[in-house]
């Protein structure tokens, strides 16, 4: 069996269908492989920061005003996991319940509950919720271990009102409360780490990086292996993609299957007809409210988080919205040499984008559609939540780290929701979770992709296993589920 793609899904995968002895796995990733922990470059090991050093450099295509979105996803083994700010948060059980609830069977969150319990290892909190013996370490900075700026975001979330949550991952877990993180003593642990390491001396697991995939081969409606972007044929009687929301609609397309007219576009040959491969692109969007402050800090830049329902939101919905402090960072732009800002995040978007090919060329990067802020009520959502982001800035403690005019969106923009709307959509970000482009779903004719198992519709041999598959975005960070989905679909096919 050929998994493709290295990343926060595929290595799980991987390291499941490896662990029963009687499947031969080999993992294809397009990046380098550090299977040493101490040849981790040190971006890699350090959970402080994002970092885009081993990186696929997709942007987005230009949106109404020509602005071109830099859309970061791991190029390396652990994909995003080894490179992101190692937020480790849990959708909501109404995220999971609505995906079963849908036509996907074995998704609800109690029936993955246990799968859930069994991916972590919480360090702080034991009850029915989680997990304690698990691979992935998780942990939650304490209130007196805090950064100042954390500590400042803390108390001035606290005088705003929002209650305090011990635990993120509970479910309905609402207020202002440490992150939980995947990180341990002072080491980002991607999946590569957490899940392929204990597997990498198995005779049955091979793993190939710095390999391009171009396409699935196919001989009629069955998998047979995959076609490498040099050319070569690795053999397989039977395929996981695992190569992300971009990659593997990417792959799917350049194989033959998707959408006839687009497939035609590219003189690709139809092999199967889904017109919902790249379709139904979904990413939170975020926005900061940036302001100056002292430089020199070195430490951690993310520890804690506030979880929040807008005023436009269903009480009995999961929360539309994140807030949470990101640095202290250096910078020159600033006027006092360092900045901090109170990012917001929008959980539950209404806008919907795609992923289409610029060619059948594996080299060239697909197109994407990233569809920030397209809809009027993700503008009210995100509106309203850089306006509670700037009032948590002018409420000490925080406000006592500010160190003068803030520098986004400016004192020239007021708190109206015209002016608001008009920066918030000329400086929109991804808060980097896109899903839902090779759906899950029983309906082809629908827009389903893969069914609840994650076989693509109408192939044999084929399937899709990563965030690509999710069919709503769930109101959290999405690596925990994208693991999740990668275990789950990797044991039905070794029970299947």
């Amino acid at each position: 069996m050929v998994v493709v793609g290295g990343g926060s899904a595929g290595c799980v995968a991987a390291a499941r269908l490896s662990s029963a002895g009687r499947l031969r796995v080999l993992l294809v990733e397009a990046g380098p492989d550090y299977p040493d922990m101490g040849q981790l470059p040190e971006d890699v090991a350090d959970p402080s920061a994002p970092t885009t050093d081993h990186d696929w450099g997709f942007a987005s295509e230009p949106d109404p005003s020509g602005r071109v979105i830099g859309l970061p996803r791991g190029r390396l083994m652990g994909g995003c996991s080894a490179t992101n700010g190692a937020f480790f948060v849990r959708g909501w059980p109404q995220d999971y319940d609505g995906w079963a609830a849908a036509g996907n069977p074995g998704w609800s969150f109690a029936e993955l509950l246990p799968s859930l319990r069994d991916l972590e290892s919480d360090a702080d909190v034991d009850d029915e919720w989680h997990g304690r013996t698990g691979p992935v370490p998780v942990h939650r900075t304490p209130y007196d271990q805090l950064t100042p700026l954390q500590r400042a975001f803390v108390d001035s979330a606290s005088a705003a009102g929002h209650p305090w949550v011990p635990d993120h991952n509970h479910p309905g877990a609402i207020g202002i409360g440490a992150l939980p993180r995947n990180v341990r003593d002072g080491l980002r642990m991607s999946a590569a780490l957490t899940h392929l390491t204990p597997a990498r001396d198995r005779p049955n697991l091979t793993v190939r990086a710095g390999t391009v995939v171009d396409r699935v081969e196919l001989s009629g409606a069955a998998a047979v292996g995959v076609r490498l972007a040099d050319g070569e044929l690795v053999e397989a009687d039977r395929v996981l993609l695992a190569a992300g929301a971009y990659g593997s609609p990417a792959i799917l397309l350049r194989s033959g299957i998707g959408p006839p007219a687009e497939l035609a576009q590219h003189g690709i040959d139809v092999r199967a007809t889904l017109p919902g491969v790249g379709v139904g692109l979904a990413d939170h969007s975020l926005v900061a409210v940036d302001l100056p402050t002292a430089p020199g800090f070195t430490g951690p830049r993310f520890q804690t988080m506030l979880t929040m329902r807008s005023s436009y939101a269903d009480p009995d919905v999961p929360p539309d919205l994140h807030l949470f402090p990101a640095g202290p960072f250096d910078d020159p732009a600033s006027p006092t040499g360092g900045v901090f800002a109170v990012v917001t995040g929008l959980l539950s978007p209404s806008s919907r984008g795609r992923v289409r090919l610029r060619s059948a060329d594996p080299g060239d990067p697909p197109r994407i559609d990233a569809a920030y802020l397209r809809t009027d009520d993700d503008v009210r959502r995100m509106v309203e939540a850089t306006r509670h982001a700037r009032l948590l800035a002018r409420t000490p403690p925080l406000a006592d780290l500010v160190r003068g005019d803030e520098i986004a969106p400016g004192p020239a923009v007021p708190d109206d929701d015209d002016a608001l709307a008009a920066s918030i959509t000329a400086r929109v970000d991804s808060y980097h979770h896109p899903v839902g482009t090779c759906a899950m779903g029983a309906r082809p004719d629908a827009g389903a992709v893969v069914d609840s198992t994650g076989a693509v519709h109408g192939i044999d041999g084929l399937w899709v296993a990563d965030a690509s598959v999710m069919p709503t975005l769930p109101a959290a960070n999405t690596n925990a589920t994208a693991m999740l989905i990668g275990d789950r679909i990797a044991s039905w096919l070794l029970t299947g």
